[in-house]
């Protein structure tokens, strides 16, 4: 059995490749990754994403919208979707080795939250669990909460700073003008610039 993550990370610091390992791990072990999102349109583009980087055998997708490949080594759902296959008891949970739950901190939102929840409460034991976020805060409190809920534990894995920094442009006057740059500073230059 796996140990269970939580990658709370920047934007751009590599969140999918800890997604991608786990869709590689359960196609080598013959078994299933579930990578759950928050949203269709999330889903969809992890699957065109994921279809680029693995064949299209691996990987399928679940929404109320769209059935493709349902028996892939790595499906793709909606969190919601996943929480009806735990309530029916569908039978490819037994096969399930990872479950994937990207931008958890969706956790958080009041109406939606719930279902979260509940998913991480009713996957069975033997599934490894990877959470994946930019935008926890409490990120030791929540993994504390999971680790006491599932009795594993979940390693915390974070980064202090983007790895690619932000810039900030304005669009003006028919040209792009920089008023922040890496650094986080402003640039009163571009700014006078964007406004004449």
């Amino acid at each position: 059995m796996g140990d269970s993550v939580f990658v709370a990370a920047h934007t751009s610091a590599g969140k999918t490749v800890v997604a991608e390992y786990a869709v590689a791990l359960a196609r080598r072990h013959m078994t299933r990754c579930i990578y759950t999102s928050p949203i269709k349109a999330l889903s969809n583009q992890k699957f065109r994403d994921f279809r680029q980087t693995f064949d299209a055998e691996t990987v399928g997708i679940l929404t109320g919208d769209v059935q493709v490949n349902p028996e892939a080594s790595c499906l793709i759902l909606t969190t919601e979707i996943l929480r009806s296959m735990l309530y029916k008891g569908a039978d490819l949970i037994r096969d399930v080795e990872f479950v994937v739950f990207d931008e958890v901190h969706y956790i958080n939102d009041s109406e939606r939250g719930v279902v979260w929840e509940e998913v991480i409460i009713m996957l069975p034991a033997h599934v490894t669990i990877i959470l994946l976020s930019a935008t926890v805060p409490n990120t030791k409190e929540f993994a504390d909460w999971v680790g006491r809920t599932k009795r594993k534990d979940i390693y915390v894995i974070s980064t202090p700073k983007r790895p690619v920094p932000l810039e900030h442009f304005l669009y003006a006057n028919k040209e792009i003008h920089k008023i922040v740059d890496a650094k986080g500073e402003f640039l009163s230059q571009g700014w006078k610039d964007a406004i004449e």
